[in-house]
């Protein structure tokens, strides 16, 4: 799974990619201080693992991940090569989903590219050049398609008719994300990797205070607003406690979050909900080799399931042995889960659920 994080030059875009991921990377008050992207892996915390790790002893323990994509910041124009725009908006292709991170806080000695603080402002921005970059994509595929739609064809015709749905939306300023989408819209999303349709969450940067605190300026308020009527989520941090958090390990986090009183971490928060903006859960395997998680769409079979550990094993499913991982972790084995009658066996047809601790059966 790809983040991309994204931003105006000079929100903190930088400064909140090196906390949450210890990769280093520019970080200056200019903008195009970030040029290529930078990518970082994080490892998703999850306690389950860790307790599976107590009872099994395996010989590795492997977190789910999640890579953080930092992209050159964005200005208006950039559908038109401004700026870095070009690079920018190819960069944005291949994520899998957008942290569009947010400018709240209050500093004079950091500048901002457009001269004041407006965060929805800001947001239309980056909004409206996706929609452009779209725009242009789309007008190219129907002037394709018109030819090829003159010999009739009932799948070509169809396509084409959803072509100018999309395009009359993209021409409202609407993002392909909040319209309607039938078989013809997920494949044209797909094959053109349509920007405006990748999943976004508002990431606002607040001042420390404002954090601590748990207040929101009138900037987040605003924000809030905005995100509720386009059905889309937001989160808060300060990326200057985050960079602080980063510097201390394990022990040392847990009370410096104590003492600001703060329950998560940005970094918590934005797992979170990336897993929820992608509609993701997570199943677990466990034995004295590895215990591992695994992240997985929503509504997932156990033969797809099985799929992300090999091919082989969802090409010759036969059965998942499949426990609750709370079930497990009172039983304290996997034998005496099966001793309990807490162990099931699931066909093809059972759909994976958020901590299901599962063993497959395959053969090819």
């Amino acid at each position: 799974m790809q983040i991309g994080i994204v931003g105006l030059p000079n929100v903190g875009k930088s400064t909140l990619f090196n906390a949450l991921t210890s990769v280093q990377v520019g970080a200056e008050n200019y903008p195009f201080c970030t040029i290529d992207p930078n990518v970082g892996v994080v490892e998703v915390p999850d306690q389950r693992l860790e307790k599976l790790n107590e009872i099994y002893q395996p010989e590795k323990k492997t977190h789910a991940t999640i890579e953080f994509v930092d992209i050159a910041g964005l200005v208006k124009g950039a559908s038109q090569g401004e700026g870095l725009g070009n690079k920018f908006l190819s960069h944005i292709r291949e994520v899998d989903a957008v942290a569009q991170v947010v400018r709240t806080f209050t500093n004079e000695d950091i500048t901002h590219v457009e001269g004041d603080l407006n965060p929805v402002r800001d947001i239309e921005i980056i909004n409206t050049e996706l929609i452009f970059a779209d725009l242009e994509s789309i007008e190219k595929r129907i002037s394709k398609v018109e030819k090829q739609a003159k010999s009739g064809e009932k799948e070509v015709l169809a396509e084409l008719d959803e072509l100018n749905r999309i395009l009359d939306k993209l021409q409202q300023g609407i993002n392909i994300r909040e319209i309607g989408k039938n078989r013809y819209t997920k494949k044209i999303i797909k094959d053109l990797k349509l920007l405006s349709a990748k999943p976004i969450i508002y990431v606002c940067n607040v001042n420390e205070e404002d954090l601590i605190y748990n207040r929101e300026n009138k900037y987040v308020q605003q924000l809030k607003t905005y995100a509720h009527n386009q059905g889309t989520k937001v989160i808060t941090v300060s990326a200057k406690i985050e960079s602080e958090i980063a510097e201390l390990d394990e022990n040392e986090k847990a009370d410096f979050l104590e003492d600001l009183g703060i329950d998560n971490t940005g970094l918590d928060k934005l797992i979170q909900a990336s897993y929820e903006l992608l509609d993701l859960i997570v199943f677990l395997t466990a034995g004295e080799k590895e215990v591992r998680a695994w992240p997985v769409r929503k509504g997932s079979s156990a033969p797809e399931a099985a799929g992300k550990i090999h091919t082989d094993m969802q090409r010759g499913f036969i059965r998942a042995e499949v426990v609750d991982y709370y079930r497990l972790l009172n039983d304290g084995s996997l034998s005496n889960s099966r001793d309990n009658g807490n162990l099931r066996l699931e066909g093809k047809d059972y759909v994976i659920k958020d901590g299901d601790v599962c063993t497959f059966r395959f053969n090819v």
